[in-house]
């Protein structure tokens, strides 16, 4: 598995495994505590394991953690998403940056989200599975939204968004989400 530093986002990295495939299909190592802690990360930090499965053009995010924040490896296990990271930390030096992955169950790269950083991602397949390991327990109190077509974020979704939940759809715009998060 190898490891690569996105960038655009300070801290943010992405695990690129290498799937054996065969007549049977493939095997691949998603998750290695040793290749985690060489990248400079704690494996034992991680505390819970979630997973979503969504229909084609459905949007989750944009979503991020007040308080600590939460950092989280995130990998789509089965289909296909476009994934997006926005720098929200006012004291990184890549502050408002974005970066777009695509994310699949074929290539089941990892990206790893830096506390601080608003997460979201489309499903471009029917259906995807996204997988999420996050280093705290979930606070639903803590839960910042931020309107997936604010102008501010310019995010080009590949498909018209035909699905979304009603927290994602009453989200404010990332200035009101940025206050709420100082």
């Amino acid at each position: 598995m190898d490891v690569i530093q996105v960038p655009r986002i300070a801290g943010a990295l992405m695990f690129l495994p290498t799937p054996h495939v065969d007549e049977r299909g493939f095997f691949c190592r998603t998750f290695d505590r040793e290749i985690v802690r060489t990248a400079g990360l704690d494996p034992d930090a991680f505390q819970q394991d979630s997973v979503s499965r969504s229909r084609k053009g459905v949007v989750r995010g944009m979503h991020v953690r007040s308080g600590d924040g939460e950092a989280k490896l995130v990998r789509c296990s089965y289909g296909a998403v476009f994934d997006v990271v926005v720098d929200l930390r006012p004291d990184s030096p890549t502050y408002g940056n974005r970066e777009y992955f695509d994310l699949t169950g074929e290539n089941q790269v990892t990206v790893y989200v830096p506390a601080g950083c608003a997460h979201g991602f489309q499903a471009l397949t029917d259906p995807a599975d996204v997988s999420y390991r996050i280093d705290r327990a979930h606070d639903p109190s803590e839960d910042v939204s931020i309107v997936f077509d604010d102008p501010d974020l310019d995010i080009a979704w590949p498909l018209p968004v035909s699905l979304m939940s009603d927290r994602d759809k009453a989200a404010p715009s990332l200035a009101e989400a940025t206050r709420r998060l100082s």
